[in-house]
């Protein structure tokens, strides 16, 4: 089976690209379901053709990409020049980019194969946040677009559920074959479970899931929807917070806790006037999920607990990460292992493609800010992080910009989840790549949008007093 999926992978590759090429919003919006779905494919569906199916919304997105900055000439609106803060992030995206080009023949490597291979988790991602202006032509299509997205939220929480109560040995829980029982279950002292993946590959990406949709849940919840809608995204923060815990990550559980916080708290900080009657709006809600929570999902609830009463290292780790590359930088000074040097499936390219063995690395690592400093060296590490702290900047200073309530606060929510994200994995993390990119266009997409709402209300407004609405909700 797997001769002929070799045989019929470059014909596959060729069409899906020709595909994707035919309608670039429609390719990207097919990315975000393919993040979902794609551990499905790989776990039940084809689990012979894995390795493609790890690759396959790159190949949609790199079709995105022909059509929209190459093959188009009349949709791209959005202009670098003349905009401060998009001329900003080209400046440290162009050095990062020759920066990890030279990175690729490092001979520290031993192939070139590798560093090409191993770049895409820095550089592959990155054209998404110049494309999702363009994306959505409307506030109301963006969130007609949200709305329906995360409907998948349903699925894949029900069977996050089904995963835990169902054995390890089970055909739903595929992921614990592959890793020791003492990482792929989690309990109570009493009862023993697994820790649920959904429909992704391994618990990371199910975290990564989990903390996106709530993030882009809470502003929905905030705005004005019909009772229907309202009540789906009810039940879809409450999946999203039981299988949280059964989840059982740590930081998945701490994120959706600081996420609240700073949520709320930046709301009265910035605007207590329009605060109050905010959070009042979200009064029902958290007394129903809080509830429903309790009385479904206590023992999962338990399980977190125990888990994290049981283990005392989450200070040490998260200091670690920060201290981790400065000891790091002392191995090669201002140079580097290479990018995809320390990348799981390296060792997998190099033996199917039988590839010379490169450097071996003699320290041992964990977090991504250290391996971040073993791929790229030094002077990468300060570019990657410095773009990073600009997008973090950028999506705060567009937040305290924008008025138009559902607007604002999916700025806000951008900010909160890149803030959260900054010392956790993200270049190794393709899950977490689609998304990160993705808000990171909230930059430039949320203020398009309010100025196109703007321009619409002013045209409403002279066209006479009864067409004329100040704010709207969306059916």
């Amino acid at each position: 089976m797997k001769e002929y999926i070799g045989l019929l992978a470059p014909f596959a590759i060729l069409f899906i690209l020709y595909l994707s090429v035919q309608n670039w919003r429609n390719s990207i919006k097919t990315v975000l379901v393919l993040v979902v779905i794609e551990g499905v494919l790989r776990k039940w569906v084809l689990p012979q053709a894995s390795q493609f199916i790890y690759f396959l919304k790159d190949i949609v997105l790199i079709g995105a990409y022909l059509r929209y900055y190459i093959f188009s000439s009349t949709e791209k609106n959005f202009r670098i020049k003349g905009n401060s803060a998009a001329e900003t992030i080209a400046s440290v995206i162009l050095l990062l980019t020759g920066w990890c080009l030279l990175q690729v023949f490092n001979p520290s490597l031993g192939s070139a194969i590798i560093g090409i291979f191993g770049i895409r988790g820095y550089l592959l991602y990155i054209p998404l946040i110049w494309m999702l202006p363009n994306l959505f032509r409307s506030e109301e299509e963006l969130y007609k677009f949200l709305r329906s997205y995360l409907l998948l939220v349903i699925p894949v929480g029900l069977l996050a559920v089904t995963q835990f109560f169902s054995p390890p040995s089970s055909p739903l829980n595929v992921y614990s074959a592959d890793l020791k029982l003492d990482v792929a279950t989690f309990g109570d002292g009493n009862s023993t479970n697994v820790r649920v993946t959904g429909t992704f590959s391994y618990i990371a990406g199910y975290a990564v899931y989990a903390i996106i949709s709530f993030g882009l849940l809470v502003p929905l919840l905030a705005f004005q929807q019909s009772r229907w809608w309202r009540w789906a995204t009810i039940a879809e923060l409450l999946l999203i917070i039981g299988t949280s815990f059964m989840n059982g990550s740590r930081g998945l559980f701490y994120s959706e806790i600081l996420f609240l916080i700073g949520y709320f708290g930046v709301q009265l900080l910035t605007n207590l006037k329009t605060s109050v009657p905010l959070i009042k709006q979200f009064t029902v809600p958290i007394i129903t999920i809080t509830v429903a929570t309790i009385t479904w999902f206590q023992s999962a609830i338990n399980s977190l607990l125990f888990r994290i009463n049981s283990n005392h290292d989450v200070s040490s780790r998260a200091s670690g990460s920060f201290i981790e590359p400065f000891e790091f930088m002392k191995l090669k000074g201002l140079d580097s292992y290479g990018a995809g040097a320390t990348h799981p499936a390296a060792s997998v390219l190099r033996n199917i493609l039988n590839l010379p063995p490169g450097e071996t690395i003699p320290v041992f690592y964990e977090s991504e800010m250290g391996r971040v400093v073993l791929e790229i060296g030094p002077i990468g590490f300060f570019l990657w992080y410095l773009l990073r702290l600009i997008l973090i900047y950028l999506l705060w200073r567009t937040f305290l910009k924008l008025k138009r309530p559902l607007l604002r606060q999916l700025a806000l929510s951008a900010f909160l989840i890149h803030a959260l994200q900054f010392p956790n994995q993200l270049v190794f993390n393709h899950t977490l790549l689609v998304y990160y990119w993705f808000l990171a266009g909230f930059i430039f997409l949320l203020p398009r949008l309010e100025q196109i709402e703007n321009w619409k209300q002013q045209q409403e407004f002279f066209n006479g007093p009864d067409t004329y609405r100040p704010h709207t909700s969306y059916r």
